[in-house]
């Protein structure tokens, strides 16, 4: 059963509440691409009057890691996930409505599949890219991911 943005936005709000408050929302996921918005507000501005890095980083990487969450979900496996490294680039203010979009869904499906057959633990590179109501990019996170199998104790 695939992941739904409802379903996501649901699980912000009881395990991740700071992303909700600042207003962090899934708009559209599938097999091979996250969507993940969020409006600069007051709540989640900085002293600049842009939206906080700290924000931007929360969308960008619900928009990498809701698509691990997914693949791992429909393996009906025991996986672990975690960020290991990250690395961004912001290139221009975030103001207005900002959408964070990564479209490594693929890759995921490869390393989860590697970790399944081989028991052994994969990382790997996602990017998710901001861009503005203009389509102005205006940040690019990278985060390293790792997947392994979960112990049976």
């Amino acid at each position: 059963m695939q992941l739904t943005p409802s379903k996501l936005n649901t699980f912000l709000i009881l395990k991740l509440p700071s992303a909700w408050i600042a207003g962090v929302r899934v708009k559209y996921i599938d097999q091979t691409e996250c969507e993940v918005g969020v409006r600069h507000r007051w709540i989640n501005q900085n002293p600049f009057r842009s939206m906080y890095w700290a924000v931007q980083g929360m969308a960008a990487e619900l928009s990498t890691g809701a698509l691990i969450m997914n693949r791992i979900k429909e393996s009906d496996k025991k996986i672990s996930m975690l960020v290991a490294q990250n690395r961004a680039t912001f290139t221009k203010k975030a103001k207005g409505k900002i959408k964070f979009t990564c479209y490594d869904g693929n890759m995921v499906n490869e390393a989860l599949q590697r970790t399944i057959k081989t028991g052994e633990g994969q990382t790997f590179w996602m990017k998710a890219v901001g861009l503005n109501e203009e389509g102005v990019e205006v940040s690019v996170f990278e985060f390293e991911w790792t997947v392994k199998l979960k112990s049976i104790e």
